[in-house]
């Protein structure tokens, strides 16, 4: 034990005077004194580690600058973005309207003998029997019971079945319940035209009584065939199929509305009109 004690002083005592010497060596090359290196050399460490933590700290509050900066710039990115869009839609909805008028109006030039009321669509009702459209103008802007409504196309919608002072209810030409008398435009073949609900044939119309000897094809137009509710010739859809019905005496013709019913944005009522 007493051996290996005299060793670690002798060991002690060696490294002392290596220090020495070294600190010696560096006092004369550098002309500082031995207190100012050592208190260099501890504080040497010290300040780097501090620069470090202090150039971490800089980095940290650039990038949360940054960081902040983006989110503003994106936030006010989005919100231009959005309002491009929106601006986008309106111009859209405006330029679908102004076809809409235009085509109206070429209606009216050609049917002075129409008087109209065009109103927006503002909701919507459908089931498995049913499908009415509720729209912006009522009984204050002379839409009554029992008037038709149709399209700047001369498309049947369907016919008025409520009116309130600023509202009114179309039930459509889709809905099982309207019935509405209508000829094959081409041939002349008579029939009645009503949702395809009841027949299991959701958003078609079906054509019935047709003659069991009429020749029906695809495509060809059906049009109303005039009554005290409906002017002569609006169009109600046309031919994709046809077939005997079950007493086989007669056929039916199922067919596609012309009005597209579930993404009609306006629509126009007749007031009033002269069959010519």
């Amino acid at each position: 034990m007493r051996h290996f004690f005299s060793n670690r002083v002798r060991l002690i005592l060696i490294l002392a005077v290596l220090l020495a010497v070294v600190l010696g060596v560096t006092s004369n090359l550098t002309g500082k004194s031995i207190p100012t290196i050592l208190v260099q050399s501890v504080l040497t460490p010290l300040r780097s580690g501090a620069n470090a933590l202090t150039q971490q700290a800089e980095r940290m509050y650039d990038y949360m600058f940054r960081y902040e900066a983006l989110e503003a710039e994106n936030a006010a990115l989005r919100a231009e973005i959005a309002q491009m869009r929106e601006e986008e839609l309106v111009a859209e909805a405006i330029s679908r309207e102004n076809d809409r008028l235009r085509e109206l109006l070429e209606l009216t030039d050609a049917t002075d003998h129409y008087a109209l009321v065009d109103g927006y669509v503002i909701g919507r009702s459908s089931n498995e029997w049913t499908s009415a459209v509720t729209v912006n103008r009522g009984t204050a802007h002379g839409v009554q019971v029992g008037m038709c409504a149709i399209t700047e196309n001369e498309e049947v919608v369907g016919l008025v079945v409520e009116a309130g002072a600023n509202y009114c209810v179309i039930r459509t030409v889709l809905d099982s319940s309207l019935e509405v008398s209508a000829t094959i435009a081409s041939s002349g073949y008579g029939g009645m035209v009503q949702g395809g609900y009841a027949q299991g044939q959701a958003g078609l119309l079906r054509m019935d009584y047709l003659p069991s000897a009429a020749v029906i094809r695809n495509r060809e137009q059906v049009v109303t065939a005039g009554s005290t509710l409906y002017p002569r010739n609006l169009i109600l859809g046309y031919v994709i199929d046809a077939g005997f019905g079950q007493t086989g005496v007669e056929k039916y013709a199922i067919l596609e509305p012309a009005a597209d019913i579930d993404d009609l944005e306006q629509v126009f009522i007749l007031k009033d009109y002269q069959q010519g």
